[in-house]
């Protein structure tokens, strides 16, 4: 029998945790375990069901989304957090992504994608909604003229955020440039690099820069 994967959903509305909720059971292979209206309790709620994945308001009551995933962070859960806000400001979206978020959706957009989201970040991999995706892309190559604002690849084999370190790596930024650029953990950039290498069969850089020329993800 294959293991459901186990869902939290925190949120002040109840009318969007039932709607969520109503969603997410049309999926065999999801289970809602729980649900929390305030951040106070959110920790323990999630601990004592043993969720997988946290879908989590940035608004919360008494303690916000930040504060508490950052009490996640802190405790190094193994559960996943998704960030399900109404907001895509880029300073929000850097600072959850500090704490450890694995995921970011807006609510407009949240009963087109989250389904994606929770099973991409069950996977191990990260997921932005597109307009949290612009955001950071825009910052991204604005930052960074050498960049290729137009990127397409048929038929990839690296996921779009492994194309961002690729082009980065290219450019001869550091693991820890990338995390302050992308907004993610060193060691997580070190995880995408794991990735990356052995998708590509490449031991070295040299590969890695070959890819990106090869594929124009960076301009000369």
């Amino acid at each position: 029998m294959t293991k459901k994967i186990r869902i939290h959903l925190a949120d002040d509305h109840q009318v969007l945790i039932d709607g969520l909720t109503n969603l997410l059971q049309t999926v065999p292979d999801f289970e809602v375990v729980g649900n929390s209206l305030n951040g106070t309790t959110t920790y323990d709620d999630v601990l004592q069901n043993n969720a997988d994945i946290l879908v989590l308001d940035i608004s919360m009551p008494e303690k916000d989304g930040i504060k508490v995933l950052q009490e996640f962070h802190r405790n190094n859960s193994p559960c996943k957090v998704i960030i399900l806000s109404s907001y895509d400001d880029l300073k929000i979206i850097k600072e959850v992504m500090k704490f450890g978020a694995k995921g970011y959706l807006t609510k407009k957009c949240a009963g087109e994608n989250i389904i994606e989201a929770i099973e991409t970040v069950y996977q191990g991999q990260e997921y932005f909604s597109n307009s949290v995706r612009e955001q950071i892309f825009n910052i991204f190559t604005r930052n960074n003229p050498k960049l290729n604002k137009n990127i397409y690849i048929e038929n990839p084999i690296l996921t779009p955020r492994e194309i961002e370190i690729v082009a980065l790596i290219s450019l001869e930024y550091s693991s820890k440039e990338i995390s302050e650029q992308l907004f993610i953990s060193i060691n997580t950039v070190e995880t995408h690099r794991k990735n990356i290498m052995r998708k590509l069969q490449t031991k070295n850089t040299i590969g890695l820069v070959k890819y990106a020329l090869k594929n124009n993800l960076i301009n000369p």
